[in-house]
């Protein structure tokens, strides 16, 4: 069994409001984000691949667009912007790639990340 991951990286904002941050947090503010997105599987006889990595680029690349330099509280389908809904927002885009394992978060600047491993049951 192979674990394969790919990393993008994306910048955007968002204002989150009843933390105990307080006014800081509820503020539009940004963050540089990088996300890690694991496919698990037996590399393809034929090819040698667990999955082509031009097609996850592909994927990769219209969910980045998405949230590249975006008021991620404007985009519907991802709630409330918290890197847990980050995880699974990307998942949801990207679950068409191969037999996803997780999908990562990380604000590297705050010492901080999320890890979403699918649904659950």
């Amino acid at each position: 069994m192979w674990e394969l991951t790919k990393s993008f990286r994306f910048e955007a904002a968002h204002s989150l409001s009843g933390t105990t941050f307080g006014a800081a947090s509820e503020e539009i503010h940004g963050h540089s984000f990088r996300a890690e997105v694991t496919v698990r599987g037996t590399p393809d006889p034929e090819t040698g691949m667990v999955v082509d990595l031009g097609l996850l680029q592909r994927a990769i690349e219209d969910v980045r667009l998405v949230l590249d330099h975006k008021y991620l509280n404007k985009i519907e389908a991802l709630g409330t912007p918290t890197l847990e809904n980050l995880s699974r927002f990307v998942w949801e885009r990207l679950a068409h790639v191969g037999k996803l394992t997780r999908v990562s978060i990380h604000r590297d600047s705050c010492n901080e990340s999320c890890t979403y491993y699918g649904p659950q049951g």
